[in-house]
């Protein structure tokens, strides 16, 4: 799965990498967590902007909210099919935006250790997502939601988890986003993002708690902050 991710490049850099003109205010975020408003690229008449989606699919049939707790990720092996994902795949589908995720290598039942894995260069990259608008009986409001799709491991992967996100190479961003993409053809862009043009290191336990920002998510890790 891909639990929290990070984004701290400055927006001048991200409107460069993915050719947007207008940008809300992008402040850096070292720790995003579900549930948390997340800058996504859409695309609407051949043109690419960037909104802010909650993190935690809605699908637009569901009766309240609560199923977002669920939708984070979508199984890439899957998301054709199930029934909160497959309308957003057939033609809602989006970037989601970061220069880097965190996952958990789990050393004994209690001991893991929080990585922080990105593109080779560092720069800013595009995760596969799918989004999704519902209107709250409630009281009328539109709600922009976004899920990231997963995937299995690479070879740097996969001694740190069973699951990553399913990162695009910048040459298959326009398929992604695009309403007439064979279903086939989007399929196939569902793969591990190769090993060799990624990297990973251990990180400090300060990660761990949502709560927290800064700096010190990615600061190096120390064996006694996790016990080992």
């Amino acid at each position: 799965m891909c639990g929290r991710y990070s984004l701290t490049a400055p927006a001048n850099v991200i409107a460069e990498v993915f050719e947007v003109d207008v940008l809300p205010e992008v402040l850096p975020r070292y720790n995003v967590a579900p549930s948390q408003s997340v800058p996504v690229i859409v695309e609407s008449d051949g043109l690419r902007s960037l909104q802010m989606y909650k993190w935690g699919l809605i699908p637009f049939w569901a009766k309240d909210a609560k199923i977002a707790y669920k939708t984070t990720n979508a199984r890439g092996e899957t998301v054709a099919e199930k029934p909160a994902f497959r309308a957003s795949f057939k033609n809602k589908r989006c970037l989601i935006v970061a220069d880097g995720f965190y996952e958990w290598k789990r050393l004994t039942k209690t001991n893991k250790i929080p990585h922080h894995i990105q593109v080779s260069d560092g720069r800013p990259f595009a995760m596969a997502g799918l989004w999704a608008k519902w209107t709250n009986p409630a009281d009328g409001e539109d709600v922009l939601s976004c899920s990231i799709v997963t995937i299995g491991p690479n070879s740097l992967m996969e001694d740190i988890h069973d699951r990553m996100p399913v990162i695009l190479d910048p040459a298959d961003w326009a398929a992604w986003l695009a309403p007439n993409t064979p279903k086939e053809h989007l399929q196939e862009l569902i793969r591990p993002f190769p090993a060799e043009r990624m990297k990973a290191r251990s990180v400090s336990a300060y990660v761990n708690n949502a709560r927290n920002q800064g700096p010190d998510c990615q600061a190096d890790y120390v064996a006694e902050e996790a016990g080992a």
